[in-house]
């Protein structure tokens, strides 16, 4: 099972928007993709057009669980697409480590709870909130892979080397190297401030940088108003061949992991 977990301590660079669309076209292959949504603001959730107040259960209850059974993991798991499903995001998530501050292995709840799905799922991508705390801890613990995608412009690179260290602590601490990705967002050929952040990421990051770029495209938001990912509403899109290119660069590296 790959779990790839997409983070990044700044807001607005295209995490949920690489998520969705990811797990959209590897869906589209015809196995089994699981969503997960870490943010307390549940971005990932509403793009679907889910609300906490609609829903049986959330991930909050499978993290909070003293008692985890297949009912509640079903209870908990939506459908969103063929072949793609959910585990909703509330807002009790922002009181976790408070609610469960007593339990051991807080950091690890996101990884026990994967290591239960026994095999359902080939792919896990984990959408984190913007913050440093015990959710993306757990989001980065229970990963092989950390894709961040970065906005091409001068400030989001700057919040790209406090991501950077975050990792590299963590790493001190968690078992296992975890692979970086990161991913050039909101390309746009036509401003020199996009080129010039473009070059700066390939200088400062070298082989951790993907090679491509995922340009400005407004058929996102075209497809986050209708609720659907883009390949499936628009699969010719601009943004999707990008995406396209990405998968194919990543998945070849989970092969030789």
């Amino acid at each position: 099972m790959n779990i790839w977990t997409v983070a990044n301590q700044k807001g607005g660079v295209g995490k949920t928007t690489t998520t969705v669309t990811l797990g959209a076209l590897l869906a589209a292959r015809g196995e089994q993709v699981l969503l997960i949504d870490m943010d307390p603001h549940a971005s990932l959730t509403s793009y679907f057009n889910r609300t906490q107040e609609n829903l049986d259960a959330t991930l909050f209850d499978l993290m909070s669980s003293q008692q985890l059974t297949p009912a509640l993991i079903d209870k908990a798991t939506l459908e969103v697409g063929h072949n793609l499903f959910l585990w909703p995001a509330a807002m009790e998530l922002a009181t976790l480590d408070r609610q469960l501050g007593s339990r051991e292995g807080l950091g690890l709840l996101l990884k026990q709870l994967l290591e239960k799905l026994d095999g359902l799922y080939a792919h896990v991508l984990i959408d984190c909130p913007p913050v440093l705390g015990v959710l993306m801890v757990n989001a980065l613990a229970a990963c092989q892979r950390v894709l961040v995608p970065v906005q091409t412009e001068f400030l989001a690179i700057k919040g790209l080397e406090r991501m950077l260290r975050t990792l590299s602590m963590m790493e001190k601490s968690l078992k296992g190297k975890r692979q970086v990705t990161i991913v050039p967002t909101m390309f746009d050929k036509r401003t020199r401030a996009s080129l010039e952040a473009l070059k700066e990421l390939h200088q400062e990051y070298g082989g951790n940088v993907w090679q491509g770029m995922v340009p400005v495209d407004t058929k996102f938001r075209d497809a986050s108003r209708e609720h659907v990912p883009l390949p499936v509403l628009s699969p010719l899109a601009r943004g999707v061949q990008a995406y396209e290119k990405l998968l194919e660069s990543l998945l070849p590296l989970e092969v030789s992991a």
